[in-house]
């Protein structure tokens, strides 16, 4: 059965069994990554399905597509720097998964989370080489061609690092909570996969528009510029 209990129920939980130092930041650290889970599940919809998705969107608007496309892949990368990044930086707290091994107070369940923590980083090293020179700064000798190219970045990349993640909070989940923490998401039936339809079935619209209006048997609605 599904998880019917509200957010606040999930976090008191988390408050009880896992204290009040550890609780808290594993709450929001479980909640972040489930919104980069499903921020990159749409991604996947959308780029990471068939080229035939491509093409729709390439001929819907494909300016806007390709955008759209860059400004995720871009966000899913600063989303697996933050939730890898150090716990302290210049003296200021991050709310990451650094943070999690010294909160754990079994010494078992710490060894084991310092070292999934220490494979996430890992796995999460070409996103810290795009965010340091590309994304949150541009680098000048990148951008010249004078320095050696940005760390190589793919998809299952990106899978892997979230997978990395995933076993981090599931280990905490398992051994502290008594349960297991889903390794997906259940995408709401208003993102992605809905615009796709609606693209198909405006495009489909338009061609038929078109049609009328070359024959001459076009209505009034059919020779309106305005885009509403």
């Amino acid at each position: 059965m599904a998880d019917e209990r509200t957010a606040d129920q999930v976090r008191k939980e988390h408050l009880d069994k896992l204290g009040p130092q550890l609780g808290p930041i594993f709450s929001e650290l479980r909640d972040d990554f489930a919104w980069l889970q499903v921020k990159w599940g749409e991604y996947r919809e959308l780029y990471g399905t068939s080229p035939e998705r491509i093409d729709l969107m390439n001929s819907a608007a494909g300016l806007f597509f390709r955008i759209l496309q860059d400004t995720m892949w871009e966000d899913a990368l600063l989303h697996l720097c933050r939730l890898t990044d150090p716990a302290v930086m210049r003296d200021k707290q991050n709310l990451s998964i650094n943070a999690l091994p010294e909160l754990c107070a079994d010494n078992i369940v710490r060894d084991t989370v310092r070292t999934l923590v220490e494979e996430a980083v890992a796995a999460t090293s070409f996103a810290r080489d795009w965010r340091n020179r590309h994304i949150g700064h541009r680098d000048r000798s990148l951008a010249l061609g004078s320095a050696h190219p940005l760390a190589a970045a793919s998809r299952a990349q990106v899978s892997d690092a979230i997978s990395a993640i995933h076993r981090v909070l599931n280990e905490i989940s398992e051994q502290l909570l008594g349960s297991t923490l889903a390794d997906d998401v259940i995408i709401p039936p208003t993102g992605a996969e809905t615009l796709l339809y609606v693209l198909r079935d405006g495009i489909k619209a338009d061609k038929e528009r078109r049609e009328r209006i070359r024959s001459c048997k076009f209505t009034n609605d059919d020779l309106r510029n305005d885009p509403v």
